[in-house]
Parts: structure tokens; sequence; C-alpha cells
């Protein structure tokens, strides 16, 4: 388990002192203008905006009426330099914070509370290792070594509320864990005692398992293309032995008390006689049932249009569809647990603009069982929406009653449709 730890204010103006006077101090104002209450809301601040010269010594530290808000740096174009200061606070309707910015020589430890677990072997004789990326080739899938590579198939990612993982043996689909406690979860999951894949995760523990059925269908958040009439999903599924993509990289690019990011780089995907790339950026923060996906595809002709999927295994109910501020929130809430266990909610928030309407995925082919949301995209159109999942084990155990789903999507959509204003005052 990660040491979570919050640097006491006393310890930290010591700090603080002993970073002198050389660089001047800013005050950074951040504003809610909305009569909206926003709750957990992540801020992203420029590096650009509090260290034009780039002449900043040690990290960042955002103080308001005495108290740090914790926040974390993230250096997202890999470059060595971090060029983002990252934090999550709360806002009142119309509330303006005016913080001080100081700088400290050391990076101080908050409260844990997102995280990434990935580990992978080489053999099936090798124990799983941690890592922080990975290649794929095309041949290099489950199926054709015959036996699974990754800790619970792939990366998990996760912050207090709710879990996640992705299938990077190929099937690029998106599932989730349900939780129970705000603590982070082992990171031995997925593991045995001697260090061995093993799909350990689907009993109940202290922390909770994985909660939801996949299929073939792309998961909570993955996506295909439609081309023509031909749905083409990113990947494969379990039983092919060949990729359509030939090269997938992922990487850990932050992995933080406030934020965790995660990248994967599809190259050369092969879809309906063509080739795309694309690039996917996943990013998780506190106090949301959710994730932030944004991607990138380049290589369109004109006749795709980009589908968002929302699997829905064991959903015997109707699916809501409803306009939330610049979002419209694709809904459902059922026994939507393995074997129809739990009741759980889950949904996809996709931006209003461009939004085509969805339809339903085929009962066999390469993706199945899900409703697909459609956008028509542009060619290296940078294309963000999310994916929510709540059930009713979680500590918040009104999430069985759908109405309390429904209100706490739409809730979400309108405060994300909400910015922050950043200014500066040097």
């Amino acid at each position: 388990m990660r040491t979570k730890f919050k640097l006491p204010l006393t310890i930290l103006l010591a700090a603080l002192s002993l970073v002198g006077c050389k660089l001047k101090q800013n005050r950074i104002v951040l504003s809610n203008d909305s009569e909206m209450e926003l709750t957990d809301k992540a801020v992203s601040i420029k590096r650009n905006l509090i260290d034009m010269e780039g002449k900043a010594k040690g990290f960042p530290v955002l103080l308001y009426k005495k108290d740090s808000i914790p926040s974390q740096v993230n250096d997202l174009d890999g470059d060595g330099i971090w060029d983002e200061l990252f934090a999550v606070a709360h806002f009142s309707a119309k509330e303006t914070k005016n913080i001080q910015l100081k700088w400290i020589k050391v990076a101080p430890k908050y409260k844990v509370r997102t995280s990434v677990r990935f580990g992978k072997r080489e053999s099936k004789t090798e124990p799983v290792k941690a890592a922080t990326e990975e290649t794929v080739l095309a041949n290099q899938v489950h199926k054709k070594l015959g036996f699974q590579k990754y800790q619970t198939d792939g990366p998990t990612w996760e912050n207090d509320k709710i879990g996640f993982r992705h299938y990077l043996d190929g099937r690029n689909a998106k599932d989730v864990f349900g939780k129970r406690i705000p603590a982070i979860t082992p990171e031995n999951v997925g593991i045995n005692s001697k260090g061995a894949v093993e799909d350990n995760y689907h009993v109940m523990y202290d922390w909770g398992r994985d909660i939801f059925p996949v299929g073939n269908s792309a998961g909570l958040g993955g996506y295909a293309l439609l081309v023509g009439d031909e749905i083409n999903r990113l990947g494969i599924t379990a039983k092919d032995t060949l990729n359509t993509i030939e090269k997938t990289q992922f990487k850990i690019v932050s992995e933080g008390p406030e934020n965790s990011v995660l990248r994967y780089d599809y190259q050369n995907w092969k879809a309906s006689g063509n080739e795309y790339q694309v690039q996917e950026t996943t990013s998780i923060w506190p106090g949301m049932y959710g994730y932030k996906n944004t991607l990138r595809l380049e290589g369109l002709k004109g006749n795709e249009m980009l589908l968002i999927a929302l699997s829905n295994i064991n959903n015997e109910k109707p699916l809501k569809v409803v306009e939330a501020g610049d979002f419209v929130c694709l809904i459902q809430h059922d026994k939507l647990g393995y074997k129809r266990e739990w009741i759980m909610g889950t949904a996809i928030i996709v931006p209003k603009k461009g939004y085509n309407g969805y339809m339903e995925a085929p009962k066999t082919g390469q993706l199945t069982d899900s409703y697909l949301a459609k956008f028509k995209v542009e060619n290296k159109e940078v294309f963000s929406y999310y994916a929510v999942a709540a059930w009713e084990m979680s500590a918040d155990q009104n999430f069985k009653e759908a109405d309390y789903f429904n209100a706490y999507v739409l809730n979400l959509a309108r405060q994300l449709s909400t910015e922050i204003r950043v200014e500066i005052n040097k």
C-alpha cells in the first residue's frame, strides 16, 4: 500500500521559508462564475502561467486561508519537465478563491486518492513485475502467447470512489472494479503469492471486486469506428490470434495523489481497408464515480463515425438519454453486475456537439452487447467524454436507486460543463 500523508501546515510553512525570497510569489484567483456548487472540481493551471520564464526551482504549493490545497505537477508531453499544476477543490456557487502560490524545495506528500496499477511478465513461469510502460505488437496477444501476460489483463486505475481496468491484451475493452471503501486497493490484486497472474478479483474482498461483465462488448467507455455499415472494433476478441493494430504503446504518464493519467498510442489500426492512428489519454481524479477519456484520430477519410460504447450486458430496462449542460448522458440502471448479482448504474457522458444519436451493436460479431453513441469527428480532432459507474455496495448505498444514480449523472454532467476561471495576480 502507498503511504498516505498530508504535510502539516507548520512543516509546510517551514519548508516554504527555506526557499527564500528570490522568486516573486504570485497570487492565483480561481473563480466559479456559475450558480452551481462544485464538488471535487478539477483545476489545471499551466506552468507558463505561474513560471513564464521557466526559472522556478522546486515545487509549487497552493495555500488558501493558511491551508494547503492538495495538488501535483504533471508532465503531460513527456519531455521530463512538468507543464501542469493539477488540483482538486470545492467551490460554492459564485465563489472566488484567492490563492497564495509558494515554491518549496521538496514536493509535499498528500493523502493518496488516485492510483494506477500495472504489472507484466515475459513468460508463463516468470513472476509479474511492476512496470510503467509496454509495447504490444500485433502477434503478441493473449491467444497467440498462450498465457496472460498482464496483471488484471492490463492496467487498472482508480480513485477513492471506483476503479477501472483496460484489456491491454488486444481486446481494449474497459471494465469496472466496484469499491466498498475509499482506500486504494492492494497492489497484488490479480496475482497470487508466487507472483503469477491469477483471476482472484472475481470474488468479494473488503475493498470490493470486479463487478461488470464485458464479454465481446467494448465495456464502459471503449470505442470503435463505423465505416459505412461496418463496425470496426479497436483490436480483437479473446479468441483471435492476430491484432488489427500493428503496434500498441502504453505508458503511465502520471500517478499522483490527486490525478492519474494513462496514455495509449495505437499505430496502424486496420479498419475497413484503411489504416488509422489513435492516441488515447485516460485521466482520473478524486470524488468522481468515473474517468475522463480523450481521443485523437488520424487518417480519417470522411466517411467514418466514432462510436463510444456502453456495454448493456444484463440490462433489461430502457436506456435513458438526457441532455445536461454541454453533454448528452446515456444512462442505464439495473442488475448489471455478474449474473445480475448487484444493482449498479453505468453511463457515458458525451459531448452534445456532434452527437448523432446512438445505435445498438449486433448480437454477433467482433463487437456486441453495447449501446454505441455516434459522432462525426474531424481528422486530428481532440474528442473528450466521460464514463461513469456506481454500485449498491459502494460507501454511498443510495446508488441502489435508479433516480439517485440518474440525478448524480446529470449533476456531474452540469458540473463538468462549468469551467473554473484562472487569473494570475503578480
